[in-house]
């Protein structure tokens, strides 16, 4: 009996992606399916990032088709699109970007900028276009980590280039102040500035923005979350108890304003001695996944306390480019591509679609 285009359907609505944990077929990723004769062809469209997954993902269908009786051969090609998705009610998308993610933490020192870097290095390694905005004005360490020195140039005298490392767009009140000098300002100040580098910045054609946010649940940081269209945030935190209080005020701050949590990621997880192996937790053990119980929110990865990760970021080279095959990396981009997915299963923004409706006097 000839095999049927509901047939492949049929057995690829019973196929998980194991990235989304949904079938191809409700999560939409089936774009064709074309029968000739006993011949099979299937067009895969992945919603996010996943470059390094391609072939796994093409030889799972692909062994799972050829199972068909009667099947002949099977051609599986897998590419992938990312679109524009929803962000908090009344916030307007910022020109040139589809997606924003905020990196954010309660308090300082727990690695949240470290991880933002590598975040969007991640992300832009599995083949997405990505942008790094550096929000912390009092400490901005983007410059630093991306090993970027100069100042953005302006062509119309109005707004900014982004400066480039390592494939990311980049922007941060350290391109434009002396590395010595204190933004000694004040919380309005503050929130213009960043609005400003946010929106005149010509970013071009990002499919996602890592927006590295000051530490904190102030003023600052909940304005932000109100004016700048975020997509998801993703909260950064260490096991101590200490660190978790306030990574649970960041994710609460979150919640109040309707951006919706992708997930934690808990930095300094373990310890494990370069001379011995000796493997401790320093700062307390199980606390990320323990609040992401609480809350009902994902746990995205945890991250050692391994000292590669400081120098490397020191160093102007992170993780993911430094030691792009190496066992941290591959973390960076699972964290990546589960907050893709995440990105990817959120409804998708139509306002730029529609046309703007101007009545005038005929």
């Amino acid at each position: 009996m000839a095999i049927t285009e509901a047939d492949v359907q049929a057995r690829l609505s019973a196929l998980t992606d194991p990235n989304t944990g949904r079938d191809f077929v409700s999560g939409k990723a089936v774009k064709k399916v074309a029968v000739s004769g006993s011949d099979l062809t299937v067009d895969l469209q992945l919603g996010y990032p996943a470059k390094s997954q391609h072939e796994i993902l093409r030889k799972l269908v692909a062994q799972d088709l050829s199972s068909l009786p009667g099947a002949g051969k099977v051609t599986v090609n897998v590419t992938q699109k990312i679109t524009s998705h929803a962000v908090q009610r009344g916030v307007k998308l910022v020109a040139g970007v589809k997606n924003i993610i905020a990196v954010a933490s309660g308090k300082g020192g727990v690695g949240k900028s470290t991880t933002a870097v590598n975040l969007a290095l991640a992300l832009a390694a599995e083949g997405a276009k990505v942008g790094v905005l550096d929000a912390d004005i009092y400490g901005p360490s983007q410059p630093t980590m991306l090993g970027i020195a100069g100042r953005p140039e302006s062509k119309d005298g109005k707004t900014l280039e982004p400066l480039e490392a390592y494939g990311l767009q980049a922007m941060s009140i350290g391109f434009l102040i002396d590395v010595d000098t204190p933004m000694v300002w004040r919380g309005p100040m503050v929130t213009q500035a960043l609005e400003q580098l946010l929106k005149d910045t010509n970013w071009r054609d990002l499919d996602y923005l890592v927006v590295d946010m000051p530490p904190g649940t102030g003023d600052i940081q909940l304005t932000l979350s109100q004016k700048v269209p975020v997509t998801g945030a993703v909260i950064v935190t260490t096991p101590q108890d200490i660190a978790l209080l306030d990574a649970r005020k960041g994710l609460k701050m979150f919640e109040k304003v309707g951006v919706p949590i992708v997930g934690i990621v808990e930095n300094m997880s373990i310890h494990i001695c370069s001379k011995c192996g000796h493997a401790e937790h320093i700062f307390g053990e199980g606390g990320a996944k323990k609040m992401c119980a609480d809350y009902n929110v994902p746990f995205l990865g945890g991250l050692p306390l391994d000292i590669r990760i400081r120098e490397q970021a020191d160093s102007g080279r992170p993780t993911v480019v430094a030691d792009p095959d190496g066992k941290l990396a591959q973390i960076y981009r699972e964290i990546a591509r589960k907050t893709a997915v995440f990105v990817a299963q959120k409804a998708e923004d139509f306002s730029a679609k529609f046309p703007s409706i101007v009545i005038q006097n005929t």
